[in-house]
């Protein structure tokens, strides 16, 4: 029997989209030598649940269509994965090669050893670590399933703090950089594109939350308050870190978003924090249906956006540069807002001629069209 489609999970698909370019923006941002430290903390730290969230939506919806007394066929299951993930993954890549081979006129980018080294890490564009990361949990379904399903919430404490240390330990004290053996060394300096341990625990969380879909109703109905001081309190604790580095410490900005990563203790609990709050707002019916059509927009076309908007800011970045513009504040502003239009735009087309070539649309975005009895 189907389930009931839950609106939340395309919903928090889209902000989260929505914030993955913040944090692009403001690295475009950062080019700026008289950069604005709140505008960066807008871009760079409001904005750091978007990548986490969507490894907590993605086990959300794996487990919530997962029946656990059921065999796991774990051969269809990777089939159906990556179709939705492989597929498009290796598409984008060899886009992002071919297109950098020809905008920067380097060759290099076409050879084998380097093929193999971008498509392992992710390396083709910026963005499509997250996909090789994904890729590692799919590959991995079983330990998740094995957790779920003996998961209580002292084992989620656990699990939690298990996360804070490892992830500590990964970001502020791992120093692979003196390790001579030169494949070891770049599979240990690269480890935030493929290791998938930095984000079990919320990886998991959104299995567990799947399986008791009741009860979590039930939790978000009746602690709805506790949800948004929760939230809020992480999200403070948060940017208070990223404007301790600054003023405190002397950090400059680029270092201080360096540490006030999502990775850190503060941004654990904060893309916990904004989990549960954007499932909480997004699981009342009370807005109107232009918002939630608004939404669902962005829900929809996310993942075509998500994967092509560096297209849309290289090109932007080269016309400021080919202008002799600095981006100041306003014109991040705008860029941003340019970026995510184009962005939106071009996925609503490409998704509307998919339909037409259904290859396009397995390719860019791994579905097809459904099957018609």
């Amino acid at each position: 029997m189907k389930k009931q489609r839950i609106p939340a999970i395309e919903y928090i698909r889209g902000i989260s989209m929505l914030g993955v370019i913040g944090i692009h923006t403001g690295s475009q941002y950062l080019g700026n030598p008289g950069t604005n430290v709140h505008l960066i903390a807008l871009f760079e730290i409001f904005t750091r649940f978007s990548v986490p969230i969507f490894f907590f939506i993605s086990a959300f919806g794996l487990f919530y269509n997962m029946d656990l007394q059921e065999k796991f066929h774990y051969k269809d299951f990777l089939q159906r994965r990556f179709k939705t993930v492989l597929v498009p993954y290796l598409a984008w890549s060899a886009f992002y090669m071919l297109h950098y081979t020809f905008l920067y006129h380097d060759p290099s980018l076409l050879s084998l050893p380097i093929i193999f080294k971008y498509l392992f890490f992710g390396f083709a564009c910026y963005q499509l670590y997250f996909l090789v990361i994904m890729l590692w949990f799919y590959l991995l379904m079983p330990i998740w399933i094995f957790m779920v399903k003996r998961m209580t919430s002292v084992y989620l404490v656990l699990l939690l703090i298990a996360q804070i240390a490892f992830d500590y330990y990964s970001s502020f004290i791992m120093n692979p950089y003196g390790i001579e053996n030169q494949l070891l060394k770049a599979l240990l300096v690269n480890r935030l594109n493929y290791w998938v341990l930095h984000y079990v625990f919320i990886f998991v969380l959104g299995g567990y939350l799947a399986v008791h879909y009741i009860d979590f109703q039930h939790f978000m109905k009746k602690r709805r308050t506790e949800i948004y001081v929760f939230a809020a309190a992480s999200m403070a604790s948060l940017l208070s870190y990223y404007y301790y580095l600054i003023y405190a410490k002397g950090y400059d900005v680029e270092g201080a978003i360096n540490t006030a990563h999502q990775l850190c203790p503060a941004g654990i609990f904060y893309t916990i924090g904004a989990s549960l709050f954007l499932f909480t707002v997004f699981s009342n019916n009370n807005a109107s249906s232009k918002f939630h059509d608004l939404l669902a927009f962005l829900g929809r076309h996310s993942y075509f956006a998500y994967l092509f908007h560096p297209v849309i800011i290289t090109y932007l970045s080269l016309l400021l540069a080919w202008n002799n513009l600095l981006m100041t504040g306003k014109t991040a502003l705008l860029f941003y807002l340019l970026v995510v239009t184009l962005s939106l735009f071009v996925a609503a087309i490409v998704r509307k001629i998919g339909n037409k070539l259904p290859w396009l649309n397995r390719l860019t975005i791994g579905i097809a069209p459904k099957r018609t009895s």
